[in-house]
């Protein structure tokens, strides 16, 4: 099967990926930017092609009927977005406990412009001393890039300034619901 999404990926659709390092065995993948549900379908393209097994979030309403088995199956995890809880928290001790341990976020969360990011995914990564890797989907020059790392450190501001100024060069399938 992974042939076969190798050559959807990279034959037909005409996309590549450049890489820096191999995974390792535990990380909080960050992706951006995030315009549309198109990402989620490159996503598992990727994921599927290079071999990657890796969980996300999703707000819960995509997790209803045969839809959310789907969504389970493939790694999703359902957000109740709408109620305040320890899932930073779940997710770290969850991260800590494992052998093994992926989860793609995408820190803007939504696919509107905005230029307040959601910080769950620093603080997962910064309570479980997880790697953050930095993923660019660029639409524009059919690519999907991982050429840096950050290891949280608690400085939140120095560091998210930093991880925003990383992206400012990849386009999203919809430019204008990317800001940076």
């Amino acid at each position: 099967m992974q042939k076969f999404f190798r050559f959807i990926l990279y034959r037909l659709m005409g996309w590549r990926t450049q890489m820096c390092m191999p995974l390792p065995q535990k990380y909080i993948i960050a992706l951006a930017p995030h315009t549309s549900n198109w990402d989620f379908v490159m996503g598992q393209l990727f994921s599927r092609a290079e071999g990657v097994r890796c969980q996300f979030l999703m707000k819960k309403e995509w997790f209803k009927g045969p839809l959310g088995r789907y969504f389970r199956h493939v790694g999703g995890i359902p957000v109740e977005r709408s109620k305040h809880t320890s899932l930073t928290d779940q997710l770290a001790d969850l991260a800590r406990r494992s052998e093994t341990f992926s989860l793609c976020i995408t820190p803007e969360g939504t696919r509107k412009p905005t230029t307040d990011w959601k910080l769950g995914f620093y603080y997962i990564a910064l309570k479980a001393e997880l790697p953050i890797l930095l993923f660019g989907l660029d639409y524009k020059q059919k690519r999907i890039v991982f050429d840096k790392v950050v290891q949280p450190n608690g400085d939140v501001e120095h560091q998210m300034a930093e991880i925003k100024a990383y992206y400012k060069d990849f386009q999203g399938k919809y430019p204008e619901n990317f800001l940076v």
